[in-house]
């Protein structure tokens, strides 16, 4: 019986996060949970992307710009009942197989995401980290740095990601609607780069600005030119 999940991951020019992204699928891999890795990203200029990729027996998948079509690219040609999205730059706890077997056991019928934790000492991490799971769990509002774990047959039911170059998590998760997603027993650990770059209080708040810019009817495309200024 073929294993049942195909991880599907947008990927740019970020061969180091790539490489602690994969690391960590290792697990799934050993416990024949996997059956494939897709990577999806955009050609010509993804040469790196490419080669690492198929040096590490993934399967490479050219998409559009933008990471909702990137997502979309790479679930087309997912083989696997289950999918797992993942940000290059998220990187799973260790003994996350546990949790998604219990989660394909227990709550078919569901999508889930996993516990946001970032890859910081610094101490707004953890204010950060209680807000995102405050808007999850309340809101049913998680973000794509979360992960999402969810059945092909669901996938499809909702539509899929939309094309879009920003707001395709906020998108999916709001047709699945709250009572359709439940929070995994592991960790998404994800990078803080931005953050630290940017200033944690000054990107969360931007987020916010954006989200709700969306709510009120501004389009991905004008949100996506302001969330990657440079």
């Amino acid at each position: 019986m073929p294993a049942p999940i195909s991880i599907i991951i947008p990927a740019i020019d970020e061969i180091d996060q790539m490489a602690g992204c994969l690391k960590a699928l290792m697990e799934g891999v050993q416990t024949g949970l996997v059956r494939e890795v897709i990577v999806s990203s955009v050609a010509p200029g993804s040469s790196d992307v490419q080669r690492m990729a198929e040096e590490t027996g993934c399967i490479w998948v050219a998409g559009d710009a933008g990471r909702g079509a990137q997502l979309r690219a790479g679930a087309e040609k997912a083989r696997g009942d289950w999918l797992l999205f993942l940000h290059v730059d998220t990187w799973l706890s260790p003994n996350w197989t546990e949790a998604v077997q219990a989660h394909m056991l227990g709550a078919p019928e569901k999508a889930g995401v996993f516990r946001l934790v970032f890859r910081s000492r610094s101490k707004w991490a953890g204010l950060i980290t209680v807000f995102s799971r405050f808007r999850g769990a309340v809101l049913g509002l998680p973000y794509g740095d979360q992960g999402l774990f969810i059945s092909q047959d669901l996938y499809k039911k909702v539509g899929g990601f939309e094309p879009v170059p920003l707001m395709e998590d906020v998108i999916i998760v709001r047709k699945l609607g709250k009572s359709r997603l439940c929070l995994l027993a592991a960790e998404a650990m994800t990078s803080a780069r931005r953050q630290e770059r940017e200033g944690w209080l000054k990107r969360s708040l931007l987020n916010l600005f954006l989200v709700t810019r969306f709510f009120l009817g501004a389009s991905p495309e004008k949100l996506a030119r302001l969330y990657y200024r440079k």
